[in-house]
């Protein structure tokens, strides 16, 4: 029987098996995992980081590589590994991930199977996304005790996918000045080493790629584009003005919310506010990038929030993101749900019982 403590590395290993199994019968296994080793093999080939990639295997989709020129240079490694074997890397480290995070954030153990059905989880895995990686990241930094490397893992999640800068204004508002000024400087030198290593790409990603990757900046309505900007374009065809107002609306609630949850004791709802603004307003919003829902059950099972812990997993069981269904309510159901969440929290002044991590409680987990 497998022991509830063993099974991330039980798992984790198993999907290392997969891979490994994948490479020798050539299974076509991953999907973003073959862009990040396909821009690694970019940077060390000297080829264009953002035209087409020649190390997509021709089964994948041709997908681009969306990300700052350092990430490319952090990825390198990858390019030694085979492709199936690069999806089990990522697929293994999510495991690991989401039973740290779990851990950190008060989650039972018993829970770490289960968080598999969410689908931000298994389409995180299956795809071989380096969400839960960032996300385990920015949760051990802002939930472990003050450091001098406090903001630095926030700094590299950053520098590898914009969206965690949202974190570095996280540090700000909840008043942690010297870690906000750690992430901010680890982001601008990874940045600036990306320039030096790689200054031609750097200048085309900075100067139009951020903008052209998967439509960023004209809106993408694709269904599981679960953000402030993919559903207006569903629903409007796109209003860039209102996008604009949600998202400055959406920060100026989260910063008030988390400085305030934060204050009261309370870290975990205040990442969790902040996290939740992060996937709102970024332009693209992925269905899996909404791995912030571990984190999330992890705190309801702690306090016993039975209601609201089945709505959670009803909602992100992600039965709504197989095909669009032209219905509002299902296909912008991420949206509108974190909303929801945030509106009743809003209303209540305060979510539950005072809730304290087990890194606030000292539970030993590290020193």
């Amino acid at each position: 029987m497998l022991k509830t403590r063993s099974a991330p590395a039980v798992v984790a290993v198993a999907f290392l098996l997969i891979g490994l199994v994948g490479w020798l019968a050539g299974l076509h296994i991953g999907l973003d995992s073959t862009v990040y080793r396909a821009g690694a093999v970019a940077v060390l080939h000297g080829e264009a980081l953002y035209d087409r990639l020649t190390a997509i295997p021709s089964w994948s989709l041709d997908l681009p590589f969306t990300y700052p020129p350092v990430a490319a240079v952090l990825f390198a490694p990858l390019a030694f590994v085979p492709v199936q074997m690069a999806w089990a890397l990522f697929a293994a480290v999510s495991v690991l991930g989401v039973a740290a995070v779990l851990r950190w954030t008060s989650g039972p153990p018993v829970l770490f199977l289960l968080v598999f059905s969410l689908e931000p989880v298994w389409r995180t895995i299956g795809f071989g996304q380096i969400n839960v990686l960032l996300m385990a990241m920015v949760v051990f930094d802002l939930l472990r005790d003050n450091s001098r490397w406090s903001g630095v893992l926030t700094g590299v999640a950053a520098a590898v996918k914009l969206t965690p800068l949202i974190f570095v204004l996280h540090l700000v508002v909840t008043g942690r000045f010297r870690e906000a000024g750690r992430a901010l400087g680890t982001f601008l030198g990874l940045q600036v080493l990306g320039f030096l290593l790689l200054p031609g790409d750097s200048l085309r990603y900075w100067g139009s790629a951020i903008f052209t990757g998967n439509n960023a900046s004209t809106g993408n309505g694709y269904l599981t584009n679960q953000s402030f900007s993919g559903a207006v374009q569903r629903l409007t065809g796109g209003a860039p003005v209102l996008v604009v107002v949600l998202s400055v609306v959406c920060a100026v609630a989260a910063a008030v919310s988390a400085r305030r949850a934060f204050l009261r004791g309370e870290p975990v709802v205040a990442m969790l506010v902040t996290a939740g603004c992060g996937v709102l307003v970024s332009p693209i919003s992925w269905s899996h990038h909404w791995v912030w829902v571990v984190p999330l059950v992890g705190l309801l099972v702690s306090r016993g929030s039975r209601l609201a812990l089945g709505l959670v997993w009803a909602v992100f069981l992600g039965f709504t993101m197989w095909s669009a269904s032209g219905n509002v309510l299902l296909d912008n159901l991420y949206v509108l749900a974190a909303l929801a969440g945030g509106a009743v929290w809003w209303a209540r002044g305060r979510w539950g019982v005072e809730v304290r991590s087990r890194v606030g409680a000292g539970d030993g987990w590290h020193r």
